[in-house]
């Protein structure tokens, strides 16, 4: 097991759970009792996330909140849908992890050939939606990457060499993705990748010697691409700079936390949302939420940390490595992302288009981010074993003493 999952919990058997899609003897389908707090938080962010989706877009049109409406009950569906089945739908062989990466890499490659839309290459229109291919890619590089390292537990530390594999595949797919000219989902990914190589057991000097050599790659593509300097000088002189320079965003982002004060202006009064803050509905929402609400906004800040609790809890009581790391890695993936939106709308790290998971508008960020949770909480309620799913009664943090 993972070195940082490894702790028996001290509660008390209290969380029923029972094999997705088996019959009892009364000829009776029993599904999963899903983990309830992450349920709730769940579902409650798809609530606030739609309503400040019309109060942050409303002036301009309703289509905003209605397509996110459409986003969010797929979502939700796809969520239900594999909280009962993900386990089973896992091991069919053609859906197995490495066809998975595979078919992210061409939707990747698929999507450079697209046209450019604000400089960048990062959606494959489709006539309905946009499909975004690095929302899907951090998904499948965390599941493949728990894969192999189930099947290599235990070895990581003593033999180096075994982390060449999961690296050149999460090289390939980060690098694919910068090629979009998008830094921020790459630099989330890999501190993602690298933190689930960690817990499973690699050591941490072996971990240094990749990470030095992609510091300076890093730091080419900061000094070296106008805008991103531009960017990142910007953040080191907030303040100094005019109306219409590279800072406006987060300036106009200050205007609309600041002016919030401690109980907001009010539901849908936002005034920076005319048009003053770009991306208001999408990059920018919780600067709109600190205006409308408040410190009222920390209850969402709460909710986060409440979903990085309980997965890593639920990681480190998980029966098997793949159970642990995908539930590390999926909770790491949608924590890290709110904390690093929120920190931007701040102006705690430079600015970034990274979505607010649960809240921004956006249909594969709502898709891909339900879809995960979806996933948690099936890994969370079924004790997967190598074999087949047992119809048996069990709680879910006594795991480790089965």
């Amino acid at each position: 097991m993972p070195r940082l999952f490894t702790k028996a919990p001290k509660r008390r058997n209290t969380f029923m759970q029972r094999t997705p899609g088996v019959v009892n003897t009364a000829g009776e389908w029993q599904p999963l009792k899903l983990d309830s707090v992450l349920l709730y938080i769940s579902f409650a962010f798809v609530l606030i996330g739609l309503l400040f989706t019309y109060s942050s877009s409303a002036f301009e049109t309703t289509t905003y909140v209605k397509r996110q409406l459409v986003f969010d009950v797929v979502g939700v569906t796809a969520a239900l849908f594999l909280s009962q089945t993900y386990l089973r739908i896992q091991r069919i062989k053609w859906l197995n992890p490495t066809v998975l990466i595979a078919l992210t890499w061409v939707l990747l490659i698929a999507v450079l050939f697209t046209r450019s839309q604000a400089h960048t290459h990062r959606w494959i229109d489709l006539g309905v939606f946009k499909l975004q291919p690095s929302e899907i890619a951090k998904v499948t590089l965390v599941i493949y990457v728990a894969d192999y390292l189930e099947k290599v537990s235990g070895k990581l530390a003593k033999n180096w060499k075994l982390l060449l594999q999961p690296m050149a595949v999460a090289g390939i797919t980060i690098g694919l993705i910068l090629a979009e000219k998008d830094i921020g989902t790459p630099a989330l990914m890999g501190a993602v990748f690298f933190a689930m190589l960690f817990v499973a057991g690699a050591r941490f000097w072996h971990l240094c010697v990749p990470v030095a050599c992609i510091v300076p790659l890093g730091l080419w593509q900061l000094i070296f691409v106008p805008y991103r300097r531009a960017r990142i000088l910007a953040f080191l002189h907030i303040g100094n700079q005019a109306e219409n320079s590279t800072n406006y965003q987060v300036m106009q982002s200050f205007l609309a936390v600041g002016s919030g004060g401690w109980l907001g202006k009010g539901l849908g009064n936002s005034e920076l949302k005319m048009q003053y803050l770009p991306a208001a509905h999408t990059d920018f929402i919780f600067s709109v939420m600190c205006e409308e609400i408040g410190l009222f906004v920390l209850l969402i800040v709460v909710g986060f940390c409440g979903i990085l609790i309980r997965g890593i809890n639920l990681a480190r009581v998980a029966k098997n490595t793949f159970n642990s790391l995908v539930i590390f890695g999926l909770t790491i993936t949608i924590c890290g992302q709110a904390f690093f939106n929120m920190a931007m709308a701040i102006g705690l790290l430079p600015t970034k288009g990274i979505a607010l998971p649960f809240f921004s508008y956006g249909g594969s960020s709502v898709v891909m981010t339900l879809v995960m949770m979806g996933i948690i909480l099936n890994l969370a309620a079924v004790d997967h074993t190598q074999t087949n799913l047992r119809d048996d009664v069990t709680h879910y943090k006594n795991r480790n003493h089965l």
